[in-house]
């Protein structure tokens, strides 16, 4: 039996804690007061059942994605299933790489149908559903590497930006990645779309067989990975300038094209201190040394 979910506002008394074995949430909204509460009394009651809801399914969100696919059950898998079918032609890809977008988006859902809010925010370990009101903005702190504090500089979103999901991915974070960013930030429509497409881009920044990246198959480190044996990165020695490039530049095709094709609205890509702007992400941007940036 596992311990139950952790639900709590935080000291700041203005932000709610939901917590439940893998899943860890920071939420904040803003509002009128009854508003607010009416918003976090929602999230908490969807929480509650979600990871109940989740695992009924895992089987099904731990195969990879076909045209084929039998159709998901639960809202959420149908989320996350939704999330990757746009690359699951060309691509291994199971619904597994948007379950931390689809279960923000999912919660943020319930709060938006409680009661209205100015400005809010659902934080899944980074993958971020977000709404705004007319006039409302949020700005955001965007990270070099997930696994330590390493801020390189903020963006803000404003309510006539076409985003609602901002998603990080990269070998260094919670999750598995077949390719060697240390951090892949994807600016999107919805926090799903945003979790899926930082996958897929941070599993392209790449240097196929290089000495320095060492590699081992998912299931050694977790036998019930949704990857099996597909080999994942678990180190990245120091790179050349130039490699550092065509691995960036790796990455930065593939947003370019998930660009063009819809599917995101920007992208920044980082390894070993260098950041790459795919088109559109720059007129975001705030205090970033540009010195930094290779502008795709």
């Amino acid at each position: 039996m596992r311990e139950p979910a952790v639900i709590r506002m935080l000291p700041d008394g203005r932000r709610l804690h939901l917590s439940d074995g893998p899943i860890d949430l920071i939420i904040e909204a803003s509002g009128a007061r009854d508003n607010a509460t009416a918003a976090y009394q929602a999230a908490a009651r969807r929480f509650v059942s979600l990871l109940d809801e989740l695992c009924a399914e895992l089987a099904f969100l731990r195969t990879r994605a076909t045209m084929n696919s039998p159709s998901a059950r639960g809202a959420i898998a149908r989320r996350m299933f939704a999330a990757v079918k746009p690359y699951c032609e060309t691509l291994f890809i199971t619904p597994m790489a948007a379950v931390a977008g689809s279960v923000a988006e999912t919660i943020l859902e319930s709060m938006l149908a409680s009661a209205p809010l100015e400005r809010a925010y659902v934080n899944n370990g980074g993958d971020i559903a977000i709404h705004l009101s007319e006039g409302a903005r949020y700005t955001i702190g965007m990270v070099e590497r997930p696994d330590r504090p390493s801020l390189f500089g903020s963006l803000e979103i404003s309510a006539s930006d076409p985003v609602r999901g901002i998603a990080t991915s990269g070998w260094r974070g919670r999750s598995f990645s077949l390719g060697i960013a240390d951090a892949v930030t994807v600016l999107a429509e919805t926090a799903s779309a945003a979790d899926a497409a930082a996958t897929v881009i941070a599993n392209a920044v790449d240097i196929p067989g290089h000495a320095a990246v060492k590699r081992v198959p998912a299931r050694q480190i977790a036998p019930d990975s949704d990857l099996g044996d597909l080999h994942v990165t678990r180190g990245v020695g120091p790179l050349s300038a130039s490699e550092i490039q065509s691995a960036l530049l790796s990455g930065v095709r593939v947003a370019v094209s998930l660009r063009e094709r819809g599917l995101i609205h920007s992208a920044a890509l980082c390894l070993q201190g260098q950041t790459c702007v795919v088109p559109g992400l720059e007129q975001n941007l705030l205090d970033v040394p540009q010195r930094s940036l290779l502008h795709a």
